[in-house]
């Protein structure tokens, strides 16, 4: 009989991918001797470390390192005012973020090769420039035009809408709850709301799927004008404040007059009505949720601070209460996942012969069968 081959493992690693990972009760019941291990009583078999670092979400030579990794993003992390206790990381967020740099950095590379020209708007304006102007040309490049969202009938509309028109402007979107494809990682709205990777040739807004629905035009929004500013940056937008960062509070002062313009909403807020009414009436002219149009009305001073915290009470009310449909068509959630943007190319670039299928396989997570299944629907938008 072969003798186990047992591995001499870092404690300090070890317990340091334990807390990254925040599954200490998980990981002891699949690995009783878990505590032997930190306290070096007993050493693991090499195939219970390969299981370990899968269930940590920690690379398998992490563990032979002298001390443990410093888990870092190279963009800026901004938190609203009073969340900054949260230190470290989560495993999901940090390799959300891998990922997405990952499929930008190949896009950018493909894109040079083709001989894109780069794109003019971004980093065309700075937080000394007038917030009017700036939402205005966010506008202008996306053919956007005044009430634009009241033209549709849903909210879900005027968001697929703002969408193709940003994804027509060649900025990658990409919309997830999940990491990957891995639906048991899921992602946090608490941690963050979004990120934007702004890049000459290649830029890419991701949105935290998980995140409400009726909260997600504002977190793109906010990603516009980072690119507009030529920004990258990962942040919450709790109770869609920003951080207490001048960059991040001038990005939600555009972001709110990109979607709610405040000559517009003067028009159409009604001063002698039910405050309710009246915020009900700009949700569906704006499409975006009640806490937009009532946060904006306390901006705009048509309603006090107190009203707003009222109105915010139960508005967490109704969100906790309402429950949100799950489940779709797989290729639809695909291409959300992927980005119509990078999708399209990474297709084009396995047709010219400029990709092989398993590098192409590697960029989406997408394989045999159900990558070329992918591939038409991306070329026809049919299902085949």
């Amino acid at each position: 009989m072969s003798k186990v081959c047992r591995v001499e493992i870092n404690p300090k690693v070890l317990e340091w991918a334990i807390e990254y990972c925040g599954r200490k009760n998980i990981l002891l019941k699949r690995f009783p001797k878990l505590n032997s291990w930190l306290e070096e009583k007993e050493k693991p078999t090499i195939h219970q470390l390969e299981e370990l670092a899968k269930m940590t979400f920690v690379p398998l030579g992490y563990f032979f390192l002298d001390e443990p990794p410093k888990e870092q993003i190279d963009i800026p992390y901004f938190r609203t005012q009073g969340d900054q206790t949260v230190k470290r990381l989560s495993p999901e967020l940090v390799d959300t973020i891998q990922l997405m740099k990952r499929r930008q950095n190949w896009l950018s590379d493909y894109f040079k090769e083709k001989e894109y020209e780069r794109l003019p708007f971004v980093k065309s304006f700075t937080i000394t420039d007038d917030i009017r102007i700036i939402a205005e040309n966010i506008r202008k490049v996306l053919r956007l035009e005044k009430f634009w969202a009241s033209k549709f009938s849903t909210w879900v509309e005027a968001l697929s809408y703002l969408q193709r028109r940003i994804e027509d402007a060649r900025i990658a979107v990409v919309i997830n709850s999940v990491v990957g494809n891995n639906t048991h990682r899921k992602l946090d709205p608490n941690e963050f709301r979004g990120f934007v990777l702004v890049d000459e040739y290649a830029r890419l807004i991701f949105v935290n799927g998980t995140d409400s629905k009726s909260a997600q035009m504002f977190t793109i929004a906010h990603e516009l004008v980072h690119i507009w500013l030529g920004n990258s940056a990962v942040f919450d937008l709790r109770d869609l404040q920003p951080a207490d960062d001048e960059v991040e509070q001038f990005c939600n002062k555009v972001a709110a007059e990109f979607i709610v313009p405040e000559e517009e909403f003067r028009q159409v807020f009604a001063v002698d009505n039910n405050i309710d009414e009246t915020i009900q009436k700009l949700t569906r002219t704006f499409k975006v949720s009640e806490l937009v149009i009532a946060r904006r009305a306390v901006d705009l001073d048509y309603i006090t601070k107190k009203e707003y915290k009222e109105f915010y009470e139960n508005y967490l009310k109704k969100e906790k209460d309402s429950k949100q449909a799950t489940g779709g068509d797989f290729y639809l959630i695909q291409q959300l996942r992927l980005g119509r943007v990078f999708s399209e190319a990474v297709v084009r670039a396995v047709k010219e012969g400029k990709l092989l299928y398993r590098d192409a396989y590697r960029l989406t997570g997408l394989y045999g069968e159900t990558f070329e299944k992918f591939a038409g629907f991306i070329e026809t938008g049919e299902r085949t």
